[in-house]
Order: structure tokens, then C-alpha cells, then sequence
């Protein structure tokens, strides 16, 4: 990929033969239980501001405050405090692991390689999977069990967002006009698939979608992600350099199990970014994105037609195949995961026109059906069934169970029966050791040597206390590849922390003088 990209997700948490379950404190321990020494909160909420929009103003208040208000009263009656409650972990692969509020979330480091960043999506699901045992164990009753999916079955939905740098110098109406045809109707092969509807009471009812969370957005952009959801969320916080960055947080997308699909999710988008970014993104705009995108996840006929804005009428997979054919025309030869991602996502295309049962174990709506369909047979379950419908579900949740041992797509994946990407051993390395090519290395490495310096840090700046002193090490401008190697040759190469610091100092000026608006 050209460009720093990362996944954040949200995981759904059950404790089975516990009643009474505070879900906010079982989420908190869950995540504490990663490390075995005590727990410090470290991590700076002061740089971050979520009612910044990126239109170019601050709104007095966001939709969820009554919610988040609420919330922290009930914390204050238990006496958590924010940093206890959130639990945050910068870990050593240069992830953040922490608490959202209800849901542990793991966020991958920041990644140019799109396989690695699938190995580090993989890493968070084994990551979470050790942590659901460990606090199994320190429980004494009832086991804990961790789902990667997006919804409980009971209207309440949890994210998977993608964040993607991107080029400031795009205005931002310009960059949400020309993705949104593509992200509503991505979900035709990167949709993690779902029984019954929650939502959407407005349409009609469905026994089977392709998506999990299409029934849950409202709007097309807002700097909300709580109520009233848009498609692409438009919080100005870069996390960068704003000068010459934004960061583009795509809150419309499924929890992949299957790595085919995460692969394509991500890597597509990332391809008809840098055709916006080139000038050259297909012109096409649908008539009303937020019914296009419910239409096509219930469409069990799988035509999929959505209304454009000048009257006609293209299916999904004419939509997806402008942008492909475009990025094909302009990309095509210039590099190896450019040309897999162009041949895989021409497969996709091709397979759901003809016969997408040839993506079981690409796809995971379309595994997850086959594998109901197959329970529906071998039970006497009938889909139009209520009671039968419940049934269902419950293996639609198991297929995202990430037990090894428990999970239905761990087990079709030991059975050979799921595409992979990545190895075992390139997860392993994932989940100990950070991408050696961005600044994500270099924050891992330093929670690794010298957590015991570090005052506070977020995902661009580290606090140290030394001597009686604070430092900072500002990450803002460490965005090209050349700068990330010379900071993280640094934190390799130094002996002691003021050995550091004094070898940062001069990348940090020069960086500066750069301004880092080079890929």
C-alpha cells in the first residue's frame, strides 16, 4: 500500500454461567489481564478532541454525550476512574489494547504492507484469545468467550473502522462523494454475513444478509460514531501532521474471519484512494446511499440494484467493476501486491456474478451461509421459523467465536477449508514484534526498553519523566518511510534513554523542516 493504514476492533464479550455480569468491569479486567505486572494508566487523552469535524469546525456536542454522561456517572458510583476504566495498553508489536468501555478493542500498529497488516489483525484475535483464558482462570467461575463480529442480536452494534492517511489537500466533500458508491456496495465480498434483522425497521425483513452492520447507519458523514452513524466519520484527528494529513476512519465495515476478505476490504479501498488522490476516481453518485447500502445487504436474489442519481440503475457489481477497471487501467504492473490485489478483486467480481459459492472459504457471508444452510439440513431447521431462526443465530455468533478450539471458521480453517494468507509463524512474529517500516516499531520498541521512563503516550507522542525531567518524542512527523527507518534505528542503536533522546532530537527538527508529505 502507499499510504499507513490500521483496523480497530471491537469485540463482543460473554461469560457463560455467570449471572449478574458487570460487562463494563469484565471488559476492564479482560484487557488488564494481558500484562502480569500491575496496571498504570498512561495513555494521554488530552491531544484528542472528537468534536473536531473535518469540515472545518467544532460542534458543541455529540449525539452519544447523554450516553457517555450517563456511563461516567455509573463509573463514579463504582469509583473507576477514566484511566482505570479504559484500561489502555500500548503493547509491544506497537498495537493498543484497551477497554471500550463494553467492548476490549485491539488497534493493529500502523502498517504499509497489506499482508502484514492481515497478520496483525490475525495477531489481535490470538492476543484476546490469551487474555479471555488468562481472566477465565483469575474468574475461578464461568468462561469467558470473545466474539469478532459486530452485533449481540439485540440492536446493539460494535465497530470494525479502517483508517487510512490520507492527503489533506483533497477537500474532504470531495474525498466522501467519491468513496461512497464504493463503500456501500464493497460488502458484496467483504460482508461477514448475519441471520435476522435488528434494526431497520423501516425494511423489510430478511432470514439472511451479507452484512452485519449495514442495518445500523443512518447518515452519510457526521463526526458521530455512536448515534446516528454515517458511513465515513469525519473527526478531524490525523494523528499526523494536519498540515498535510487527514485520517480517513471508515466506520462502514464488517469483522472479517476470513483473511481473504479483510485483504480485499482494505486493500481495494486503499486502491480507489490513491485513483482520488491520482485524480482519476470513476464519477458516480447513487441517489440514496444510506437505502442502497440495506437494499443490497437483505438482496437475497443477490442482483443488487442500486439507484443512481441520474435515473439509471447499476447492480453492486457494475458499481465495484468502474472502480476496478479504473484502478486496473491505472495501476496494473506497478507492484506485486497492487497486481494480487487486482486479480483477486476481478475474481471476487467474476465468482459473485457466476457462481459465488466458489467463494466459500473466501467470503464470509457466504461461508457462514453455507455452513447454516448445512446445519439447517442436518437439524430440520426451517429458516422461515422463529424459534428455528434463534438456532441460527447462535452459529452465526460461533462462527466468530475466536477460540481455536470452539470457533466455527478456527475449525474450518484447521480443516484446510479457508483461504490463508499469512502463515502461523508471520502471526506469531506479529503479536510480539512491530512493523519494522513505520513508527509503530519505534513505539513498540520503546514500551519494550523503556516503558519504566514513560510518563504518557498516545499513538503520536511519548511522555518520559528523566532525571526529574519530562521529554517528549513527538511521532506526528514520522510518516515516510525514510524518517520512520532513522527513528527506529535510533531506539535500536541507543543505549539508555538520554542516549535516545539525544539521537531523535535532530531527526525531530529536520523532520519538521520537511514537513513529511511524502509517501
Amino acid at each position: 500500500m502507499r499510504r499507513l493504514c490500521g483496523i480497530e476492533t471491537e469485540y463482543g464479550i460473554q461469560v457463560e454461567g455467570s449471572e449478574n455480569l458487570d460487562v463494563v468491569t469484565e471488559s476492564m479486567e479482560l484487557i488488564r489481564s494481558y500484562a502480569k505486572e500491575d496496571f498504570v494508566a498512561r495513555w494521554d487523552y488530552s491531544l484528542e478532541n472528537p468534536r473536531l469535524d473535518m469540515r472545518g469546525y467544532e460542534v458543541e456536542k455529540l449525539r452519544n454525550d447523554q450516553d457517555e454522561l450517563e456511563h461516567l456517572q455509573a463509573d463514579r458510583r463504582q469509583k473507576i476512574s477514566i484511566g482505570d476504566l479504559k484500561s489502555d495498553l500500548l503493547i509491544c508489536n506497537g498495537a493498543r489494547l484497551y477497554n471500550d468501555h463494553t467492548h476490549p478493542e485491539f488497534s493493529t500498529p500502523e502498517c504499509r504492507d497489506l499482508f502484514k497488516l492481515v497478520a496483525y489483525d490475525r495477531a489481535g484475535e490470538r492476543i484476546l484469545s490469551h487474555c479471555a483464558d488468562s481472566r477465565t482462570k483469575s474468574r475461578g467461575d464461568g468462561i469467558v468467550r470473545l466474539y469478532k463480529n459486530n452485533t449481540d442480536f439485540h440492536g446493539h452494534s460494535y465497530g470494525t473502522h479502517e483508517n487510512f492517511l490520507i492527503e489533506r489537500r483533497i477537500d474532504f466533500d470531495v474525498v466522501v462523494s467519491a468513496l461512497i458508491p464504493f463503500v456501500i456496495t464493497r460488502q458484496i465480498y467483504a460482508g461477514a454475513g448475519k441471520v435476522g434483522v435488528e434494526q431497520d425497521a423501516k425494511s423489510e425483513s430478511a432470514t439472511y444478509q451479507i452484512s452485519q452492520r449495514s442495518d445500523f447507519f443512518e447518515v452519510i458523514c457526521s463526526v458521530d460514531t455512536m448515534q446516528n452513524r454515517p458511513l465515513i466519520n469525519s473527526r478531524d484527528e490525523p494523528h499526523a501532521n494536519s498540515e498535510f494529513w487527514r485520517r480517513l476512519h471508515i466506520i462502514i465495515g464488517d469483522a472479517n474471519m476470513c483473511e481473504w476478505a479483510t485483504a480485499l476490504k482494505v486493500g481495494c479501498l486503499s486502491l480507489v484512494i490513491d485513483l482520488l488522490e491520482d485524480g482519476c476516481v470513476p464519477s458516480l453518485k447513487c441517489d440514496d446511499p444510506i437505502s442502497a447500502l440495506k437494499s443490497i445487504s437483505k438482496d437475497i436474489s443477490y442482483s443488487w440494484p442500486v439507484l443512481m442519481e441520474d435515473g439509471r440503475y447499476y447492480s453492486a457489481i457494475e458499481i465495484q467493476n468502474f472502480y476496478f477497471e479504473t484502478a486496473r487501467s491505472e495501476y496494473a504492473g506497478r507492484d506485486d501486491e497492487t497486481d494480487w490485489l487486482l486479480s483477486e478483486w476481478s475474481r471476487a467480481l467474476n465468482s459473485l456474478a457466476d457462481d459465488h459459492r466458489s467463494l466459500i472459504g473466501f467470503c464470509d457471508w457466504i461461508t457462514k451461509k453455507w455452513l447454516l444452510d448445512e446445519f439447517a439440513e442436518a437439524e430440520g431447521l426451517d429458516w422461515e421459523c422463529e424459534e428455528d431462526l434463534a438456532w441460527l443465530q447462535s452459529q452465526d455468533l460461533q462462527y466468530h467465536n475466536i477460540d481455536p478450539f470452539e470457533g466455527l471458521s478456527s475449525i474450518l480453517e484447521s480443516q484446510g477449508q479457508m483461504e490463508c494468507l499469512v502463515s502461523d509463524d508471520d502471526v506469531k512474529n506479529a503479536i510480539i514484534s512491530p512493523p519494522l517500516d513505520t513508527r509503530a516499531y519505534f513505539r513498540g520498541r520503546v514500551v519494550s526498553r523503556f516503558s519504566s521512563c514513560i510518563r504518557s503516550l498516545n499513538w503520536d507522542m511519548i511522555e518520559f519523566e528523566v532525571d526529574g525531567n519530562t521529554r517528549n518524542i513527538d511521532l506526528k512527523n514520522c510518516i515516510s518511510v525514510e524518517s520512520a527507518r532513522a527513528y527506529n534505528s535510533a531506539i535500536d542503536s541507543a543505549k539508555n534513554i538520554n542516549d535516545l533522546l539525544e539521537r531523535i532530537d535532530p531527526l525531530s527538527r529536520n523532520s519538521v523542516v520537511r514537513g513529511e508529505n511524502l509517501k
